[in-house]
């Protein structure tokens, strides 16, 4: 991935990002997203308290997207969880070159959450249910060029 793209690794930023309550469903996977609001507090409450600072007292960057994988073991043993993690990467990786071209919006942490389909599904497919999925939660710029044309199969 790109210089602008993170990972997700603790859990309570998937569970922010879960509880931001936009997802989209595709056949291979499904993706999760939740814009960062700089210096808002979380949730509705304003008798919240201040949110703590992270670990290191590292701030994340505004432009920055930050994307997180798992996959339950309702898709099966640990070596099928690995192949569907390596093949979600792999499609975030071909999608996150967008980022540094402007074609995903900054700000914004994601998720993507692996299915049995995952592990069957043909890859361009699977990266378009991932273009598909980034348009439909609003994380896809227009401009730049299209991974749909330039990914999909030639026989």
């Amino acid at each position: 991935m790109g210089e602008t793209v993170a990972r997700l690794k603790r859990r309570a930023d998937f569970l922010k990002v879960a509880g931001a309550r936009r997802k989209w469903v595709a056949p291979g996977l499904i993706v999760q997203a939740r814009r960062r609001d700089s210096g808002a507090r979380e949730g509705n409450d304003p008798g919240a308290p201040e949110p703590r600072a992270r670990r290191g007292g590292d701030e994340v960057d505004p432009a920055l997207v930050r994307v997180g994988f798992t996959v339950s073991r309702k898709v099966g043993n640990a070596v099928q969880r690995n192949r569907a993690r390596r093949r979600l990467r792999a499609a975030a990786g071909i999608i996150g070159k967008g980022v540094v071209e402007g074609r995903v919006a900054g700000g914004v942490d994601l998720v993507v959450i692996g299915r049995a389909e995952t592990l069957t599904r043909p890859f361009p497919d699977l990266i378009d249910d991932l273009t598909l999925a980034l348009k439909r939660l609003d994380v896809w710029r227009n401009g730049g060029t299209d991974p749909e044309k330039t990914t999909k199969r030639t026989r």
